[in-house]
């Protein structure tokens, strides 16, 4: 290695060990009342905060276990962060104004069996469950089994060493869940259930593959992203086809994307189409301002009129971004995913106002949340 790669690395190493010294630093620095944050995770092993305010770094957290997915959820206080981490298999709580980890499900609980959570977890409204569907491998001396997914609930009284205190059988291919106000529980699957987290009956909400809708296709729906959006709504992308005549011919029907939701206050499901697919987009939120606006992101931000299905505007971006987050008022629009930073967006103009570069690697398919202490 040359005399400047040699200077090189070291300038980096040392860089590097610089931000990160902060970061300690940092870690005990307490979050303030009434102050709104961001919340979003990176590689190797991160959590970091955001002050929405000044759309600045505010502190940062060691996560335990290995890396992946990240997926973070806010607890109803705000005080604690869960994350779904070390490779799809713990859930951690971790107390924000501490860095502490509060909490801790191992979701391989049973002896011999890998267990797998494929972001499908969420908390009750009054934040003493925690709910993960467990895809469960028994791992045997020459083959794997294969066994039927579980929904598990996890008391979180129960600290660092929780284990569950309730297990309902679960339909297989389930991902996305949201806990409704009343206690009830939406999970996203083949189609979108409603669960009772006590008994574990469930009932179809919202049929998406058994959906019957005449000149229709079923939607096809890819979705990885537990918004807790300021609208208090589970919503979800999908695109469609609308056949022209009875043969269905799909060279001939006209592409569409829609959302479908579910007002987690009422219960009450709704789906709409928005605009016609030109474009792939990984996320998609309604406007806090303006229910009839939505914003998609993936390689492009767009913004539609819902009703007009019409694009408003779209803005080209600096590389591909996989998650839309707004702060509580609707004035701010956050990009998130892919690299280890955050685009600052005006949801009006679609001009861009700044990057929030974070310590570390890639964010992968985490999902920034904000929220107020």
């Amino acid at each position: 290695m040359n005399a400047g790669r040699c200077a090189q690395l070291a300038l980096t190493i040392a860089a590097t060990a610089c931000a990160w010294a902060v970061q300690a630093d940092d870690a005990g620095k307490a979050l303030k009342a009434g102050q709104e944050y961001l919340v979003t995770t990176n590689y190797p092993n991160n959590l970091h905060l955001i002050d929405v305010a000044s759309d600045t770094l505010y502190k940062s957290c060691k996560l335990p276990g290995k890396f992946g997915p990240g997926t973070a959820m806010m607890a109803p206080d705000n005080r604690t962060a869960y994350v779904l981490n070390n490779h799809y298999a713990d859930i951690y709580g971790i107390d924000l104004d501490t860095c502490n980890t509060t909490f801790h499900a191992d979701l391989s609980s049973v002896p011999g069996e890998v267990g797998k959570s494929m972001y499908s977890f969420a908390i009750s409204p009054d934040g003493k469950e925690i709910y993960a569907t467990v895809n469960p491998t028994q791992r045997l001396n020459d083959h794997y089994v294969v066994k039927p997914p579980r929904l598990e609930v996890f008391s979180t009284a129960d600290g660092v060493d929780a284990k569950p205190v309730r297990t309902f059988p679960m339909p297989r291919q389930v991902y996305l869940m949201r806990a409704a106000d009343d206690g009830s529980l939406f999970v996203a699957g083949p189609d979108l259930y409603k669960m009772d987290v006590k008994t574990g009956n469930y009932s179809v909400a919202l049929p998406l593959r058994n959906w019957n809708r005449k000149g229709y296709s079923a939607p096809d729906v890819l979705y990885f992203w537990p918004h807790q959006s300021p609208r208090h709504e589970f919503s979800m992308l999908y695109t469609i086809a609308k056949f022209k005549d009875e043969k269905q011919d799909p060279n001939t029907a006209e592409l569409l994307y829609g959302f479908l939701s579910v007002d987690l206050k009422t219960g009450k499901t709704h789906t709409q189409e928005f605009a016609d697919l030109t474009e792939i987009y990984f996320t998609g939120l309604r406007s806090p301002k303006d229910p009839n606006q939505l914003y998609g992101v993936l390689n492009r931000l767009a913004r539609y009129d819902i009703k007009q299905r019409k694009l408003i505007k779209a803005a080209n971006l600096e590389h591909t971004y996989y998650c839309v987050t707004f702060d509580k008022k609707g004035d701010k629009l956050y990009l998130g995913g892919t690299f280890n930073d955050l685009a600052v967006f005006d949801p009006e103009t679609l001009e861009k106002v700044k990057n929030i570069k974070l310590p570390g690697g890639d964010m992968s398919t985490t999902t920034p949340q904000v929220f107020i202490r």
